[in-house]
């Protein structure tokens, strides 16, 4: 089995500029009314295999997590569902299904800007990625760009909370 590190803060030169992206992705969900999560899938060599953002309402689907959509269209782009040696970049921890569909792909690595201290399955509420009773673990990275990532879903939820004047 796969060595397990959970690393907040400790990153590659190359996670800041993924969760950047990720961001970017985060925004297009705020601006169509969705819980502004975004999510990058990069193969080994730093390549964008997909990127995508929260539609559960959009799509009508609780599945439609900015996390799931990348992980469904990097599985085409690759013609495989086992997506060896790739990291999901999310800008808030992954929730239990999310994280269930990390360790069923395989992936390498998930780097997180936020934790989810209500839904968190990659060390807040559940660790999915520690759990040796699955067949596979991945190493997860937290807290990059974590001022970012909280500012957009603290922004967010304020102003649906706002009461209208």
């Amino acid at each position: 089995m796969n060595s397990i590190s959970i690393n907040p803060g400790h990153t590659r030169d190359c996670d800041v500029y993924f969760m950047k992206r990720a961001l970017v992705q985060a925004q297009l969900a705020e601006s169509i009314a969705e819980v502004p999560v975004g999510a990058v899938m990069v193969d080994q060599s730093g390549r964008i295999l997909a990127e995508s953002y929260n539609q559960t309402i959009r799509l009508n689907d609780p599945t439609a997590h900015a996390e799931i959509l990348a992980l469904r269209a990097a599985g085409a782009v690759l013609g495989n569902y086992r997506l060896l040696n790739t990291t999901l970049y999310v800008t808030v921890e992954p929730c239990a299904m999310c994280m269930g569909a990390v360790i069923h792909a395989r992936l390498k690595r998930v780097v997180f800007g936020v934790h989810d201290p209500k839904w968190g399955a990659a060390g807040s509420v559940y660790n999915f990625s520690t759990d040796d009773r699955f067949n596979h673990q991945t190493e997860i990275i937290s807290g990059v760009c974590a001022e970012a990532c909280r500012d957009l879903l603290v922004n967010f939820f304020r102003a649906k909370r706002k009461k209208p004047t």
